[in-house]
């Protein structure tokens, strides 16, 4: 855990005002978080911290790639992020954290660990289905997507198979409502 003292704000030596703290985010850093569906990653967090007298306004903003295998080919691809959380730090009794915006640290703390933030922020602006933009448009030619074509059913129905049979008792019924 050496590697998230980096992550640590000391806040009381601050003064009031607007701070900025820049983070270059790399596969090391989810590797602390035993996170491993990335194959690299390349992001930028920019955090601004705001001190005010009695409480902190803490806005991350995370942008880069990450590069993840698709989820139906198992195709790796670059995956743009892009996302922002914003979180209130105020003061309390004691250290609470049920409200995901808000976080209760207690009175004699004197600095705030933001890693856990960063790292919840990049993990959930992804989608829940990755798929490869050659997917999507096309382009993309692969083994797997050649033989989920091949193994998909396909429907073979001639003219025939459309005209449902009906019961003769039906269209007797069926014209007492067009008769007027």
């Amino acid at each position: 855990m050496k590697a998230m003292k980096a992550y640590t704000i000391p806040f009381v030596g601050l003064k009031v005002g607007k701070h900025h703290f820049d983070y270059q985010i790399d596969n090391t850093f989810f590797l602390e978080f035993d996170y491993n569906e990335f194959n690299a990653a390349n992001l930028n967090v920019d955090l601004l911290f705001e001190k005010k007298t009695t409480l902190l306004e803490l806005t991350f903003t995370a942008t880069g790639i990450v590069n993840v295998n698709c989820d139906v080919t198992n195709e790796p691809f670059d995956l743009h992020v892009e996302d922002s959380f914003k979180l209130v730090v105020k003061f309390g009794e004691d250290y609470n954290d049920d409200n995901e915006e808000i976080l209760i640290v207690p009175h004699g703390e004197y600095q705030i660990n933001v890693a856990q933030y960063i790292y919840e922020l990049i993990v959930l602006a992804l989608p829940a289905k990755k798929v490869h933009p050659g997917i999507e448009d096309g382009t993309l030619k692969s083994d797997i997507l050649t033989k989920l074509e091949e193994l998909s059913p396909k429907e073979n129905k001639t003219k025939e198979d459309n005209i449902e049979e009906t019961d003769p008792r039906w269209d007797t019924l069926k014209k007492l409502l067009t008769d007027k």
